[in-house]
């Protein structure tokens, strides 16, 4: 047990089928008159948006929407939208999509509301005052960020992922509506649930665990291996989609409290060199920061592996765990998630430098065993 340790629910969380058009409420109790939206294409192709829009527009004036925002967003990207709300004088942002839209649009806050760059706000409790009001809608089961303190941001000038943290990045509400994640393709879905599972998993081993994020990371994990492969395969399913709308969101709450280890900090080095969706990189190392951790805190992997459906059946903890890393890595292979670095476009020869950047990467400072560089390397090329 921790000597001491706090946990935080700042993001008013409604769940609903359908709520998404029917926001009027919550616009009131915020206050706000001028509404700045900020999503991607694939939420603008999928057919999301307009009658979310049109539901706004009942109650609120929808001064700009923001919808090209790409998969792994950028600090111009963000700074081309905060421009944009403030010349429709936005007074709310509304985020729409999946992790990157909802980044950018906490992103775009900072500036809307303290001026000056991006840039002058990177790294941990920077800034110190709250933020335009914002609402998070999201459109995948994976990030969490709807609830999270963190907005990651590529620097697309150094080919790294910054990162952006302060409780008052928190969205105000966050809208979990089923039906807007049905439309999700199979590869995508499968990316952006290995990814909640991912905050679960690093979440209870992380040395910040505490009572309360435990709990909400194990059940996310069940409810996850649970109900992932229906999702992937029977995208209507709005059972499963429901499920893993709430466990991205419980996994969220557990890492906003607890945080991240090694498969983060690795992840966030291949996507800011390689692009690669942040999901498919979380998933292809999730074994290997996995069995890299175990040895230091087992009793956490063995009940990690009950979570996952594994039945210990008087075997060592040992067995228990390699099992349930395998039950890990069987989910993703079910699911069709790539399951090596090379088949995503990572060149061998960069794995040196890959190393070098996730070893000074936030992420890492909260992982249970100590990792050298040399150690990274060795990970980087067991997934290789």
């Amino acid at each position: 047990m921790q000597e001491f340790f706090e946990f935080g629910l700042g993001t008013r969380v409604l769940y609903k089928l359908g709520l998404a058009t029917e926001l009027g409420p919550v616009i009131e109790e915020l206050g706000a008159q001028r509404a700045f939206i900020v999503a991607d294409k694939g939420v603008v192709a999928a057919g999301l948006l307009d009658p979310i829009i049109a539901g706004l527009r009942e109650s609120i004036e929808v001064v700009g929407v923001f919808d090209s925002v790409p998969a792994n967003s950028s600090v111009a990207k963000v700074m081309e939208g905060a421009a944009a709300a403030a010349e429709g004088g936005a007074d709310l942002i509304i985020a729409m999509g999946g992790g990157s839209p909802i980044d950018t649009a906490k992103a775009i806050r900072i500036v809307l509301t303290n001026g000056g760059h991006l840039l002058d706000y990177q790294g941990y409790n920077v800034i110190s005052a709250p933020l335009t009001p914002m609402i998070a809608i999201p459109t995948t089961s994976g990030t969490g960020s709807e609830v999270t303190p963190f907005a990651v941001i590529r620097d697309e000038d150094q080919d790294v992922k910054l990162s952006f943290a302060s409780r008052y990045l928190v969205p105000d509400v966050a809208v979990l509506d089923p039906l807007l994640t049905r439309s999700l393709p199979p590869m995508l879905t499968a990316a952006t649930g290995m990814d909640a599972l991912s905050h679960a998993i690093e979440t209870f081993v992380s040395t910040e665990n505490n009572p309360f994020s435990d709990g909400m990371a194990l059940a996310a994990i069940d409810m996850i291996a649970s109900h992932l492969r229906d999702a992937v395969q029977t995208g209507i399913d709005t059972d499963a989609r429901s499920q893993m709308l709430i466990a991205a969101c419980m996994a969220g709450m557990a890492c906003a409290n607890s945080y991240f280890g090694v498969i983060h900090a690795l992840a966030h080095a291949v996507g800011g060199k390689f692009h690669v969706h942040h999901g498919t990189a979380i998933s292809i190392f999730m074994p290997y920061g996995m069995r890299f951790n175990s040895a230091i805190v087992p009793d956490r992997y063995v009940r990690i592996a009950h979570a996952m459906g594994v039945n210990a059946g008087g075997r060592s903890d040992a067995e228990v765990i390699a099992d349930g890393i395998s039950a890990v890595a069987t989910l993703a292979s079910d699911c069709g998630v790539p399951t090596r670095l090379r088949d995503v476009g990572v060149s061998e020869e960069a794995l040196p430098d890959l190393a070098a950047t996730a070893m000074v990467d936030g992420a890492i400072y909260h992982n249970p065993r100590v990792a050298t560089e040399e150690e990274l390397l060795e990970i980087l090329k067991e997934a290789w």
